[in-house]
């Protein structure tokens, strides 16, 4: 037992023992004169007032804490049957108050004014009731507040939302039920910062744009075996001739020299809001939520690896840069204990082709047309035609962007590359003749033109039924 309540059962016997002893003189002071209250109180009468006050205080201060140590079912029961048995014996009194002669009678009925004559009781039983009510009301309200705050609490944890504190109160029931949970609580607690912390890992490698994107508030929402199919742009980075640099260095060197590669191309594609997918052996496969996104991060990409090779002592870096946008599936692979985010894309063939033509052609940075259909008409960027190409048993239109280019060698493209665009249909029907004069003079125009002067050979060779992939 705690000290206070023993202070106040002390409190509480002290004042009802004296209470007791003082009674008669409270009474005494209380009279009635013609008809009227008249309070005649002496030292003790005040004493005895003292006592009873103070008798009242402390027996509920000790009700209360005794509730409080009971189920809500118990409190219930005690904080409203007495009560209701109080409140129907005093309206037993009420409704014969008349019939009673006895010195309290007199009293109350002088109190309250009530008479054979007037019936006045009826008034103070309606009012008795309102009373009676509005306590009742006002008692259920304190019992029951634990059992919002409960509510409250359950519904915030229901959706995984944690808490320093939780507050319930009321009696020991609840107190039990805070327990438990405040240890529900700590343990969203745990498991939320470590959800933090897997999705801080995660969000180093997938953006929190593409997360959105997919519909998940964080990568962990993603289960294993779980999938979201989207439309988005794929940039694929190849290092160009690497296999035969790889040849002439050794382990160590090799190593430092595709990490050079990783080192420019993986910040470049993060800082776009690009989420690199695979590391392959020459190469990267990365995703964006917008064309726009893949594009400028593919420029950025060329002109930073051109930049790191007028300072880099190692064999030049050469990238080959694809664009391609189409719906994918990302999913996670893996198990519970390590998930993987990943993409599945029916491309690989396409990507591969264009790889091939990048590395054939001499060209830097391909786009197909399904790119350039979703870009928004306010991005504007300069490239050209190169063909059409056969994938999956459907052709894709390619097109060369200018914007790898420095300034005056992509003004030239751009100038001629309606002609180039005419040397190529040309060519694809089977026009060589005309193919030829048309990209000799384009060729004049800028003869570090690489595809123009692909094309011009082929013509010249008068090679018929080509595709851009079939090479001699």
């Amino acid at each position: 037992m705690k000290t206070n309540t023993k202070i106040w059962i002390v409190v509480f016997l002290i004042s009802l023992v004296g209470g007791s002893i003082t009674a008669k003189y409270l009474f005494s002071g209380i009279l009635i004169v013609e008809n009227q209250i008249v309070f005649n109180f002496s030292t003790l009468s005040w004493v005895s007032l003292f006592f009873n006050l103070v008798n009242l205080i402390s027996g509920n201060v000790l009700f209360f804490k005794f509730l409080k140590t009971r189920k809500l079912s118990t409190v219930l029961f005690l904080s409203t049957v007495p009560l209701t048995i109080i409140f129907g014996g005093i309206m037993f009194a009420l409704l014969n108050i008349n019939n009673y002669s006895n010195t309290p009678a007199v009293f109350v009925r002088t109190a309250l004014n009530i008479s054979t004559g007037n019936n006045n009781n009826y008034y103070w039983i309606v009012l008795l009731v309102l009373i009676y009510l509005i306590v009742l009301s006002f008692t259920f309200s304190i019992i029951t507040k634990p059992v919002k705050k409960v509510e409250l609490v359950t519904k915030r944890l229901a959706y995984g939302e944690v808490r320093d504190k939780i507050n319930i109160g009321g009696t020991k029931q609840f107190k039990e039920i805070e327990s438990s949970l405040k240890k529900i609580n700590e343990n969203y607690k745990i498991k939320d910062d470590a959800i933090k912390q897997t999705s801080v890992e995660y969000e180093k490698f997938v953006p929190k744009k593409l997360i959105k994107f997919l519909g998940k508030k964080n990568i962990l929402e993603l289960e294993v075996g779980s999938q979201v199919k989207k439309v988005v742009t794929i940039l694929f980075c190849n290092l160009k001739s690497s296999a035969m640099v790889s040849k002439t260095m050794s382990l160590e060197d090799n190593f430092n020299y595709i990490n050079s590669y990783l080192n420019v191309v993986t910040p470049i594609i993060k800082k776009f809001g690009g989420f690199v997918d695979k590391y392959l052996e020459n190469g990267i496969l990365s995703v964006f939520i917008s064309p726009q996104s893949a594009i400028t991060c593919a420029i950025n990409i060329s002109r930073a690896v051109k930049q790191k090779n007028l300072l880099n002592d190692m064999p030049k870096l050469d990238v080959g840069l694809i664009v391609h946008t189409e719906e994918i599936i990302f999913g996670v692979v893996g198990d519970d204990e390590r998930k993987s985010p990943t993409i599945v894309t029916n491309s690989t063939d396409l990507i591969s082709k264009l790889d091939d033509i990048n590395q054939n052609f001499g060209s830097i940075m391909l786009i197909t047309k399904n790119t350039l259909n979703n870009l928004p008409t306010s991005f504007k960027i300069a490239y050209r035609y190169i063909g059409e190409i056969d994938a999956q048993g459907s052709e894709q239109s390619v097109f060369e962007c200018l914007e790898v280019f420095g300034r005056q060698k992509r003004e030239k493209l751009y100038k001629h590359h309606l002609e180039f665009e005419n040397g190529i249909r040309a060519y694809q029907q089977g026009d060589f003749d005309k193919a030829r004069q048309i990209f000799e003079k384009v060729y004049r125009q800028e003869k570090d033109d690489k595809p123009c002067y692909v094309y011009y050979n082929k013509s010249s060779e008068n090679l018929g039924h080509l595709s851009l992939m079939t090479h001699e």
